[in-house]
């Protein structure tokens, strides 16, 4: 068995599912893979089913009711881990703005480097973002700046989502205590994991956006993280 597994939410990720797959299944590297798909109307479901039958002792499917979002999802795919014995646990995109040749470098950085949590950063030193338009890129960076400065963490991505985690933090910190569904659940797992005396190293990563496939991002999304972080100061993690 392999100790590491890779969880991936979807929702109407047709376009980029199967590459993804055979991407992650192609390394030298065993890894796993867990789809948390959210019911998607498209046939994201399907065609993982059908790859399943191509891999069938690394390939897994948790198929949710509805889209009930991000946050939830990363959560029902974390406990599935941590019933599954996986050492390592990480987490990332569909849509290939995470570049799965990190993979073994957030997975170095944990296993070699000692790292408790490895986070591919966009704004570390090396690190890089492409095409995204200006507002958006300095809406993000200055939002891990806000985040700094309310929570006191010196982590320049706060709102990253392209993470390893070791089993023992994902044990650790109270996943039933956090409902955020966006950029607020990638700032409170940071965040709670810092408060439990992990040690968390960021990996420079390029991110690009997405080529196929539509956007999650809402203004609730970013409004459920602007006034989250205060929340966050308080909850039991």
């Amino acid at each position: 068995m392999s100790d590491s597994i890779i969880i991936i939410p979807t929702f109407n990720e047709e376009e980029n599912v199967e590459n993804m797959v055979r991407k992650v299944m192609s390394f030298e590297k065993d890894f796993h893979l867990l789809f948390v798909d959210d019911s998607s109307p498209d046939n994201t479901g399907k065609i993982i089913q059908k790859l399943q039958l191509e891999f069938p002792d690394r390939l897994f499917l948790e198929t949710r009711k509805g889209k009930l979002g991000l946050g939830t999802a990363y959560i029902h795919g974390f406990k599935w881990a941590l019933s599954k014995g996986y050492e390592y646990i990480f987490e990332m995109d569909c849509d290939f703005s995470h570049n799965p040749d990190d993979l073994i470098r957030l997975y170095n950085a944990c296993v070699i480097q000692g790292a408790d949590v490895s986070v591919g950063s966009r704004y570390c030193k090396g690190g890089k973002v492409k095409n995204w338009p200006l507002k958006r890129l300095l809406m993000s960076y200055f939002a891990s700046v806000y985040v700094r400065c309310i929570l006191l963490i010196g982590i320049k991505d706060t709102t990253a989502g392209f993470k390893c985690y070791k089993r023992t933090v994902l044990q650790k910190i109270n996943l039933d205590a956090i409902t955020f569904k966006g950029y607020a659940f990638q700032i409170c797992m940071k965040y709670g994991a810092l408060k439990h005396g992990f040690k968390i190293t960021e990996v420079p990563i390029t991110f690009i956006d997405r080529l196929y496939g539509t956007s999650k991002m809402s203004t609730g999304i970013f409004k459920e993280a602007f006034f989250g972080v205060w929340k966050m100061r308080s909850m039991k993690l």
